[in-house]
C-alpha cells in the first residue's frame, strides 16, 4: 500500500512538471535556470544600494504579476488593486500588533479577506455586467471608501498610521530582519507566482479566461461559466496582492491610509505589466526592470541637476513613448530578437 503511494506521488510529480515546462525550449529552461541562479546570487555581490534596488524590481514584477491574471488573462480591468494589498497589509501587521499572532499566519488571514473583498467587488461589477472602464471606476470607488472608512479606524491608528517596531534581529519566523529577509521572501513570492501563473494558463482556467477576455458573450455561448471564472481571476489575483501588502508591511514597518489605499498605489501595480506586456508571463518581469531602472536613472538626474520633479516628467514621457512604439509591451519585441517568442495569451 504504501508502495502504491510513493509511486502515486511520483507519478503526480512527473505530471505537474510536464504540465509546467509543456511547449518550453530546451534553451529558455537554461536561461531561466541561470536567471534563477543570479538572483539567488545577487544579494552576496550588490552592496546595500543594489540590494534595494532589486528588491523593488521583484515586488513590482509579483504585484504586477498577481494584476496580470485578472486584466491580462482575464481581461477584467481593475484601478483599484490597492484595496487588496491595504487590506492585506493592515490585517496581519494589526494581527501581530494587537495579538502577537505571526505575520505567517497573518498572510492567510489577509488573503482570505482580500480574497472576501474581491468577491464583493466582482460580484457587483459582474453581477450588474459592469466592465471596461465602468468596472475600473467601480474598483476605484471601493478603494476610495475603504481609505476614508481606515482613515477613521483608530483600531489600526487611523490616518496617524500604524507602526510596527522596527526590529533589525534575524527572526525569520516574524518576519524581522533586514533587507536580505525580505529579499528571499520576495524572491520566492516572484518565483511561486510565475510558476502559478504558468499552471494556471496551461490549465482549465487559462482557456476560459483567455476565451472570456477574447469574447465574453460568445464564451458564455459556447458553455463557458462566465461570471464564475471571472470571480476566480479576481479572487486570486486579490489575494495575491494581499501578500504583498503583508510584506510591504513588515518590510517598511509602517502604514497610512493614504498610501496603502491611494489611487497611486494602484496605478504603480499596474504599470509594470503594462509596460512589459500584458497577459505574458515575462511581461510583469521586463516591466518592474524597466520602470525601476528609470526611476533610478531619473532620480539620480534630478539630484545632480538640482531640478524639482524632474523625475516624474522624464519618467512620464518615457512612459509615453514606450506606450506609442511598444503598444504590446517590451517583452514581446524583446523576446523576437532574442528568439525566444512568447505568445500573448
Amino acid at each position: 500500500m504504501k508502495k502504491k503511494r510513493i509511486v502515486h506521488h511520483l507519478d503526480d510529480s512527473v505530471t505537474f512538471l510536464h504540465r509546467l515546462v509543456d511547449g518550453v525550449s530546451h534553451r529558455q529552461i537554461v536561461m531561466l535556470a541561470a536567471l534563477l541562479g543570479l538572483l539567488f546570487a545577487a544579494p552576496h555581490v550588490l552592496g546595500k544600494y543594489g540590494l534595494s534596488v532589486l528588491i523593488l524590481v521583484l515586488y513590482f514584477a509579483y504585484v504586477g504579476q498577481a494584476w496580470n491574471i485578472m486584466m491580462g488573462f482575464a481581461g477584467q480591468l481593475s484601478l483599484g488593486h490597492a484595496l487588496y494589498a491595504g487590506v492585506g497589509g493592515y490585517v496581519a501587521a494589526s494581527l501581530f500588533l494587537h495579538y502577537g499572532i505571526g505575520p505567517w499566519a497573518g498572510a492567510f488571514a489577509a488573503a482570505a479577506i482580500a480574497a472576501l473583498a474581491g468577491t464583493i467587488v466582482g460580484y457587483l461589477g459582474f453581477r450588474f455586467s459592469l466592465s471596461g472602464v465602468y468596472f475600473a471606476l467601480l474598483t476605484i470607488a471601493f478603494g476610495e471608501f475603504t481609505r476614508i472608512a481606515f482613515d477613521h479606524f483608530d483600531w489600526v491608528g487611523g490616518a496617524g498610521g500604524l507602526f510596527l517596531k522596527v526590529d533589525q534581529a534575524n527572526d525569520p519566523l516574524n518576519l524581522r530582519g533586514g533587507p536580505l529577509l525580505f529579499y528571499y521572501v520576495i524572491l520566492a513570492l516572484a518565483v511561486g507566482t510565475f510558476v502559478l501563473c504558468r499552471l494556471l494558463l496551461e490549465s482549465r482556467f487559462g482557456r476560459y479566461w483567455l476565451a472570456i477576455r477574447e469574447d465574453a458573450e460568445a464564451a458564455q455561448a459556447v458553455g463557458i461559466p462566465v461570471l464564475r471564472y471571472k470571480m476566480y481571476a479576481v479572487m486570486i489575483s486579490a489575494a495575491l496582492t494581499s501578500l504583498a501588502g503583508v510584506w510591504n508591511a513588515f518590510y517598511y514597518n509602517n502604514l497610512f491610509p493614504e498610501t496603502a489605499f491611494g489611487i497611486g498605489r494602484s496605478i504603480e501595480i499596474t504599470l509594470a505589466p503594462i509596460i512589459g506586456g500584458l497577459g505574458t508571463l515575462f511581461g510583469p518581469i521586463v516591466g518592474a526592470v524597466v520602470l525601476t531602472g528609470m526611476g533610478e536613472i531619473f532620480t539620480s538626474a534630478g539630484d545632480a541637476l538640482g531640478i524639482p520633479g524632474i523625475k516624474q516628467i522624464f519618467y512620464g514621457l518615457a512612459l509615453i513613448v514606450i506606450v506609442i512604439y511598444r503598444p504590446g509591451g517590451v517583452w514581446p519585441w524583446l523576446a523576437g530578437r532574442l528568439g525566444l517568442t512568447e505568445r500573448r495569451r
